[in-house]
């Protein structure tokens, strides 16, 4: 035995009370666990009043590049997440070819950045997984992306997929979950996969459900319209058998205030009829994206180059403006814009960076333009490239969705831009601080357990998610008292308090507070793949 953590509140990640506990490490596994007093090893750590508990799973992150290009990866590490699902919102970068890498790159240059002398030493999912094991500090499971592969076999095309790409999109699935991922996102008001119908969806997720993996999609709207395209998930999973796990499961906007009940009653409903439905939420009121995911998606066929000349077109610019402002883009999830309510909080260009920190209503007024001027004229100087916050949260949904039998934690945080949301930096510390020690609405054994084992569970890991011997070392050892988030909206890129240790397959990554740079995460492969 390597190591024994002495005396601590076990929270083992099944909801279970806390118990006093020493737990033991050798190599990279939990050897033991017993009372207090009973093991013994050459490093000793009195825990004495902390708590520990596995190691936080980010469900729904984005990740991506920024683990491969900041390895030490402080924001995840400091707030205690262990292991990330990557591949989100049916976007990311594998599998692809060098057009669809290059078309990727620059579409999804404000969740990710498009870092310069980067290595992009890979083209298909497993070449990609392997490139994570080259080092990086938390593990990692990935999701094929739905949109990507339209990307490759239909292009940005807005129409039904032919019977032969339906094949070849459902074989390049099947390649991905062979080599290694757990399942199959979606990004339904992201092009190009919004331009999949419900039939080509339930096609796809029939491969996924018979090899064992699972969807999560970023449905068609958070807005107008947001129970309808709850329940074609629900739909989806209903008739392709593949298990549904809800990304970032929120009520937004204000046609959706208080009605929080109304999405978990239709769940319920579904789980009660023996659906396997599992969601995950972050903890804060705003969203965020990429500044032109509000554009309809008619403006964006065809990829950046044709959208930038649409822009620039005043017939179409002016089209553009009355969806967007007076109906509500299927972009914007339906509802007209409110540009008091949409934060630019990312620009790649340094002249703009006076953008940077206030709505497009504000900087419009202070540059004498309308909104939607001000809006056009930066995505086209940008070339998309912009971020944004989404200020269109309630607080009693949030508080009633994360109270569900099935919930999950998940940051959707992006590590990029000037001001970053928050929840990329404080996301698992803020669940135990503010909904556990202040407000109350999660005990603290059943909030872990939802941050750990239940995540575990829909992943199919057999081996994580739990303090137990034989399961991996992923651990975190925090004060209850003190365990908070300090990153804000103002000062996003901050460490969270109250955690002294976070060990990644039994190597301290945090230690007494302290990044320890260690690259002790891999990625994962699920457990019906080839690896």
């Amino acid at each position: 035995m390597d190591t024994v953590i002495r005396g601590a509140r076990v929270a083992d990640g099944t909801g279970a009370p806390l118990e006093i506990r020493d737990v033991g490490i050798t190599g990279d596994r939990i050897a033991d666990v017993a009372a207090p007093g009973e093991l013994t090893a050459p490093r000793v750590l009195d825990a004495t009043g902390q708590v520990l508990s596995p190691g936080f799973i980010d469900m729904h992150s984005h990740s991506d590049l920024q683990v491969l290009a900041n390895p030490d990866h402080l924001a995840k590490i400091s707030q205690g997440v262990t292991t990330e699902v990557l591949g989100q919102d049916g976007l990311s970068y594998a599998p692809v070819n060098d057009e669809v890498l290059a078309s990727l790159r620059q579409q999804l240059a404000g969740w990710n950045d498009d870092p310069a002398g980067f290595d992009w030493n890979w083209r298909s999912v497993g070449e990609y997984l392997d490139r994570l094991d080259q080092g990086i500090a938390t593990n990692a499971a990935y999701l094929v992306p739905q949109g990507t592969v339209r990307m490759l076999v239909v292009g940005w095309e807005d129409r039904p997929a032919t019977d032969a790409e339906l094949a070849r999109m459902r074989e390049l699935i099947a390649t991905g979950l062979e080599e290694g991922a757990f399942g199959l996102s979606s990004g339904l008001t992201y092009t190009p996969g919004m331009y999949a119908t419900t039939e080509e969806l339930v096609e796809l997720c029939r491969v996924v459900g018979e090899r064992g993996g699972y969807y999560s999609p970023h449905h068609r709207s958070y807005g107008a319209g947001a129970l309808e395209a709850f329940a074609e998930m629900v739909d989806v999973s209903r008739r392709s058998g593949c298990p549904l796990h809800l990304a970032h499961a929120t009520m937004n906007f204000s046609v959706n205030k208080g009605k929080a009940p109304d999405l978990l009653r239709l769940l319920d409903n579904a789980l009660d009829d023996g659906c396997d439905i599992t969601l995950d939420t972050y903890p804060y009121l705003p969203g965020a994206t990429y500044l032109s995911a509000l554009l309809p998606s008619w403006s964006t066929e065809g990829g950046l180059e044709p959208t930038l000349a649409r822009l620039s077109d005043p017939d179409t610019r002016e089209r553009i403006r009355a969806e967007i402002e007076e109906s509500g883009s299927d972009g914007a999830h339906g509802v007209p814009i409110d540009w008091d309510a949409i934060e630019i909080n990312g620009v790649r260009r340094e002249e703009n960076a006076a953008l940077v920190g206030h709505s497009v209503l504000a900087s419009a007024r202070k540059n004498g333009k309308p909104p939607a001027e001000l809006y056009f004229d930066t995505l086209i100087d940008e070339k998309l490239g912009t971020s944004c916050l989404m200020h269109v949260g309630h607080e009693e949904n949030v508080q009633a969705i994360m109270r569900h039998r099935t919930h999950t934690g998940g940051s959707d945080g992006l590590l990029v831009g000037a001001r970053p949301h928050p929840r990329a930096w404080g996301t698992f510390p803020r669940y135990l601080a503010r909904y556990v020690r202040e407000l109350g609405v999660l005990e603290l054994a059943d909030c872990v357990a939802h941050l750990t084992g239940r995540a575990a569970r829909r992943l199919g890991l057999p081996d994580r998610g739990l303090v137990r011997p034989g399961y991996a070392a992923d651990l975190v050892l925090f004060d209850p008292d003190t365990v908070a988030d300090t990153a804000t909206f103002d000062n996003p890129r901050q460490p969270a308090a109250g955690l002294s240790h976070v060990f990644v397959n039994g190597v301290a990554a945090l230690e007494d507070g302290t990044p320890t740079g260690a690259l002790a995460g891999h990625s994962l492969r699920h457990p019906g793949s080839r690896r």
